[in-house]
């Protein structure tokens, strides 16, 4: 067979959060073994890959996002060798495999930060991100952490201040530190070894902050309603994004290009210049993809989503973006553009559509093939630590993240056979499980449709994209010369005229009239020039 360096082109991942895909050994919570005994699933879907979010050793303050052992699998999901099971059994059955890469910051249950914070002398003193208190004791400046309150935390050993983007139990590292970097870079080499794809970088753009500690200035955009937290409120000028990160990324790019067929995609999360980071960190030897958090969002129109995807390519012709509608961190897609749709499965219809069909690479969260809704949780059912600081304004990403549902009448939907598991399975989603969806007109059917289309016709993986006239609600492009895809974004039937006549090769909601297209509710079409 020969070699693809570029498979990465125009791919479609299947994210896999291991605690809720599928568990194989009775304790509530998923774990590498489920997913081998599930992989046959996905790849008959027809995706190109799948991404594993952290299985790594961890006390779980963030679900696996707080690593202390970057070389080790956490007892709860299995083994080393389980790993190399499931990479086995994902390569047999023609999937890639990317893992997260969790970089920015430790657990501090790493060794190297028990060490670090010991002395302020030492090998790995200056592997993590210290400074003095002011004068009055204050930190050392304002910077604020996603999950709530201060990104500074006193420690009383070294009596000084570390920096934490995110929980206290998860310190910054220094990556201003060289060794830092090799260190990352040999761990990284460990599972490149090991035979793994890919990676995944978590808070790609988090990995350096500015050295003076300036404050973050106040959020420059007006908003129409106070932030939900105090993170929000600023302008994340100084404490993330700094131009040294780019560096770093060619850095890795290096290591990879060692190896055969091998790709990064890293997470750029920020409110205010996300697209131009994209493109700024896959031009050139950098990243290969960009995942986006554009479309993670409550926005939905036909004038939001051209706006994003031509500002990207525009500003970065030579970049490439992965798109994604729902992720481990937000609210279902289905539930979050509800009111968009007549029903759930109708909406779950056309956004499959309109992502499968979208310039760049893909990324699908498991459950998505299944139209799955958010799941809704009382607070003292929560795990999630962004959900319990802030409840109920903001009830966290549990919701997102309950188990996966396979057999609707069976325990837990067949994902454990446990009593309890580590979150519930509620009755919406055993409707939505897999035994559900054997009909032709199911959500996981138009999946498995779209998906083929995709494989079968290469403009939909690499072609330009185009955008056509059309009024509101309907939302046209070309990919490449000859397929055209029409979507209508609302919950009224519409009218399109064609710029020219073509052959259909999907349908959902849509019949040809002539010269023009009929969408029902949230319809699709996709036609060849004819």
């Amino acid at each position: 067979m020969m070699r693809d360096d570029n498979w990465w082109r125009g791919s479609v991942t299947y994210q896999i959060y291991p605690r809720s895909f599928m568990d194989a050994t009775g304790d509530g919570i998923g774990d590498l073994p489920g997913i081998t005994a599930r992989l046959d699933h996905v790849a008959g879907l027809g995706v190109d890959a799948i991404w594993l979010s952290p299985v790594f050793t961890s006390p779980m303050k963030d679900m696996g996002y707080d690593v202390s052992d970057y070389r080790g699998i956490d007892p709860v999901f299995g083994t080393l060798a389980d790993f190399d099971a499931l990479l086995a059994r994902a390569h047999a059955l023609g999937l890639k495999v990317i893992i997260d890469q969790v970089l920015s910051h430790s657990s501090d249950q790493h060794p190297f930060f028990t060490q670090s914070r010991a002395a302020r002398t030492g090998p790995k003193a200056d592997w993590y991100v210290w400074a003095d208190p002011k004068p009055d004791g204050s930190p050392p400046n304002n910077w604020q952490a996603i999950f709530g309150g201060g990104a500074w935390e006193w420690d009383s050993r070294r009596r000084q201040y570390y920096f934490h983007n995110f929980l206290k139990d998860q310190p910054d590292f220094n990556f201003h530190n060289p060794d830092v970097q090799d260190w990352h870079l040999e761990n990284m080499r460990f599972w490149l070894e090991r035979g793994v794809d890919g990676f995944r970088l978590d808070t790609v753009n988090f990995y350096f902050h500015d050295a003076r500690l300036p404050d973050d200035p106040a959020d420059p955009v007006r908003h129409d309603e106070p932030a939900r937290k105090p993170y929000d409120m600023q302008y994340h000028l100084h404490s993330k994004n700094q131009p040294e990160n780019l560096a770093f990324l060619q850095r890795m790019r290096a290591l990879l290009d060692e190896y055969d067929a091998r790709t990064m995609v890293g997470e750029v999360g920020d409110s205010h210049h996300s697209i131009d980071l994209m493109g700024a960190y896959t031009s050139g030897r950098r990243l290969h993809m960009a995942y986006s958090f554009e479309f993670l969002g409550p926005k939905f129109s036909p004038a939001f989503f051209r706006s994003r995807i031509a500002q990207f390519f525009d500003g970065a012709p030579e970049g490439w973006p992965c798109w994604a509608f729902s992720n481990h961190d937000v609210e279902r897609h289905v539930t979050r553009w509800r009111k968009h749709g007549t029903d759930s499965a109708a909406l779950a219809k056309l956004s499959a559509a309109m992502l499968l069909t979208f310039e760049g690479s893909v990324c699908l969260y498991q459950g998505e093939e299944l139209g799955q809704l958010e799941t809704e949780l009382e607070f003292d059912e929560l795990t999630d630590p962004d959900g319990i600081n802030f409840w109920p304004e903001i009830k966290g990403r549990d919701g997102c993240r309950t188990p996966m549902t396979w057999e609707a009448d069976a325990p837990n939907a067949g994902f454990s056979v446990a009593n309890r598991t580590w979150l519930p399975v509620k009755a919406p989603q055993r409707e939505r499980s897999v035994d559900r969806q054997g009909g032709e007109d199911s959500v996981l059917a138009f999946y498995r449709r779209m998906l083929a289309l995709r494989r079968a016709e290469p403009a939909l993986r690499t072609g330009k994209m185009a955008f056509t006239d059309s009024a509101d609600p309907v939302l046209a492009y070309r990919r490449g010369k000859d397929v055209l895809c029409v979507f209508n974004l609302s919950p009224d039937a519409v009218e399109h005229t064609l710029p020219e006549a073509g052959e259909v090769l999907l349908a959902e909601a849509a019949e040809l009239d002539g010269g023009k297209v009929r969408l029902g509710p949230n319809g699709v079409m996709i036609l060849r020039k004819a």
